[in-house]
């Protein structure tokens, strides 16, 4: 497991009491490096949406957890927020919950002379990702897929 995958696990593990008695749930941890510094970020999530409140409470009592195990070697900036409305499906749990749903595919490399595609998510497996356009149903390689999101529908 890399370090980013230790880092990331870890977190969760510490964040799931800390959601619980809080009342939300864990979307996603992620701790990636953006020019030269290295964000750790909670996205957490409930059915009536996110407050600045819930943020707030769930980066106070994570930021203390952290500082107590202090596991991770690196200066870091601590972000906690809502996955927003145009969420990466990063998990197979976040591709469970959206099938059926709009999404916006963007590629690595061109397919049919476009890198981008959007249809209704049909469903997925280890190596893919099939959705259903207005024209055709499609289906794309895991490894070929730089983002896939839930559509933004106004």
């Amino acid at each position: 497991m890399s370090r980013k995958e230790t880092y990331e696990r870890r977190t969760e593990e510490l964040l799931l009491p800390i959601v619980q008695k809080l009342g939300v749930a864990i979307y996603d941890v992620e701790y990636v490096r953006e020019g030269s510094d290295w964000y750790l970020r909670a996205y957490i999530d409930k059915p009536e949406g996110v407050t600045i409140g819930d943020c707030e409470a769930v980066s106070r009592a994570l930021s203390d957890e952290l500082d107590r195990e202090d596991f991770i070697d690196d200066a870091y900036i601590l972000e906690v927020s809502s996955p927003g409305l145009g969420r990466a499906l990063r998990k197979d749990r976040h591709l469970e919950q959206s099938v059926g749903e709009k999404v916006e595919i963007r590629l690595y490399q061109p397919y049919e002379n476009c890198r981008e595609f959007s249809g209704t998510l049909r469903g997925y497996t280890d190596q893919a990702i099939i959705i259903e356009t207005e024209e055709k149903e499609m289906s794309f390689a895991r490894k070929d897929i730089a983002l896939i999101r839930l559509a933004l529908d106004f």
